[in-house]
């Protein structure tokens, strides 16, 4: 370990946390007890869906289980995108034709605003800054992706998104060896954990009930089964991302990715000087491995890409931490997008999972023959999709309880989609850790060769993933 990481706080949840505190923990479930929707996880969906429930039908009696503290799992980890991607559009596309996958990402567009509102309305003070998402191309090959990304963009409806060249791109963030870049106003920086726990107080002012550290293990039709007793209602809605490996008879529906992150001590007015981002953009790349980073509210480079990629199992972590060499390969991608900050500190780093369908399309579903309904699958971008997948979840138990009928939101593509479930270990553990490394690699022959052409590896990692 280098001696600028040598002191780094490593795990305590996320560096988030430690910058705004873990709250106080809310009471366990008491015993049995009845509502009208029971919702499992209180992160970004589960807070969010019961947030529209209860402002759309105040009468509804809700109830939130959270097996540690809502926001413990990505919602307080994340890297703080609030932005308009989406997992699975040109699957949807294929499936049920361009129209359809445009009206997605109109939607997607829309919902970066819908949370700052939502926000704004609320008194949520969570450090957004609508900047825009920049994402950069340092060598031929990924210039090549980029200008094939932003055309795609533009084909789905986004005529504000901008092309940029190396000068633009330096006048707007100095990324070394930056060769282009493309910029979407449709995206801002935040603090994460601000927001999860200014929703969890909206939502209690509402009038919902959350129950914390409450695990459940087991989601069957009208049931939501704890060790402290069961809830029972005529609709449970599944909210549990990453950690939906844990529950019975799902440990194959979602893969728990690990993402790994590293925030700097804050830098000085000559680092920022060297670097630009006056626009507090969020910053990502067209690596196949790639990063993500903001430039948070105290001033520090919150940077994030994959280390570990999968644990064995389907297994979680419990507090944050992340490996040794994870943290050196995040600081190695800092330094080579800023030399400037060669000598700079890394006073916390930490990791999580996020969930990845076998399809890697995000979707949400109800079930109108037994209640149940879920939301998630969202691959790392879902900061924003959870707000759309909630509402979306809100209309779809509105529409089944006779309270409304069929929505713009119901009609998306992504409701109601079917995916299949990963393979068994040690398949499942074998495949993701041989994409990654694949991809790995595909990254240093692009740099190497300075070719313009993508990595075959890459696309051959793509279709073993099922990504295309």
């Amino acid at each position: 370990m280098s001696s600028s990481t040598a002191t780094t706080v490593n795990g305590g949840i996320s560096f988030w946390y430690a910058q705004d505190g873990i709250p106080a923990p809310r009471a366990p479930l008491p015993g049995d007890a009845s509502a009208d929707v029971v919702i499992v996880g209180g992160g970004y969906t589960g807070l969010w869906t019961a947030y529209y429930l209860k402002k759309a039908a105040p009468f509804l009696r809700i109830t939130v289980l959270e097996q540690k503290f809502c926001g413990y799992g990505a919602s307080g980890r994340n890297g703080g995108w609030l932005y308009n991607g989406i997992a699975g559009r040109d699957r949807y596309a294929k499936l049920h034709g361009r129209d359809a996958a445009v009206r997605l990402q109109r939607a997607m567009n829309e919902t970066v605003g819908e949370v700052v509102r939502v926000a704004g309305d609320e008194g949520i003070d969570a450090d957004i800054h609508q900047g825009g998402v920049l994402e950069v191309a340092y060598t031929p090959a990924q210039l090549g992706r980029l200008k094939a990304f932003h055309e795609a963009e533009l084909s789905y409806g986004e005529k504000d998104r901008e092309l940029y060249g190396a000068v633009e791109t330096a006048e707007r963030i100095r990324v070394a060896d930056a060769v282009g870049s493309t910029w979407t106003p449709h995206g801002a920086r935040l603090h994460p954990v601000k927001l999860v726990k200014g929703l969890a107080a909206a939502v209690e002012a509402l009038g919902v009930t959350i129950h914390e550290q409450t695990p459940v293990t087991e989601i069957r039709p009208k049931h939501a089964v704890t060790p402290y007793g069961t809830v029972r209602a005529p609709y449970v809605l599944r909210c549990t991302e990453g950690f939906t490996a844990a529950l019975k008879g799902q440990r194959r529906t979602w893969l728990p990715m690990n993402s790994s992150m590293i925030a700097t001590e804050p830098l000085t007015e000559a680092q920022w000087e060297a670097i630009g981002w006056e626009g507090r953009e969020t910053l990502g790349d067209m690596a196949h491995a790639y990063m993500y980073a903001q430039r948070t509210a105290d001033g520090r480079i919150a940077l994030g890409g994959r280390g570990v990629p999968y644990r064995f199992g389907s297994r979680t972590d419990n507090d944050g931490r992340t490996q040794a060499a994870t943290i050196e390969a995040l600081r190695e991608i800092l330094v080579r997008f800023f030399p400037a900050l060669a000598g700079v500190g890394i006073s916390h780093a930490w990791s999580g999972v996020l969930g990845v369908p076998r399809d890697w399309c995000a979707t949400v579903t109800l079930d109108r023959s037994t209640g149940l309904g879920w939301a998630g699958g969202y691959v790392g971008s879902g900061v924003a999709t959870t707000n759309l997948a909630a509402r979306t979840l809100r209309d779809l138990v509105q529409q089944d309880s006779g309270q409304s009928g069929p929505t713009e939101l119901t009609d998306l593509p992504w409701v109601n989609h079917k995916v299949r479930n990963w393979e068994p270990e040690p398949l499942r553990w074998l495949g993701v850790h041989g994409m990654y490394a694949t991809y790995r690699t595909a990254d240093r022959r692009e740099l190497a060769a300075h070719s313009a052409e993508s990595s075959r590896l890459a696309r051959l990692a793509d279709r073993v993933a099922g990504r295309h």
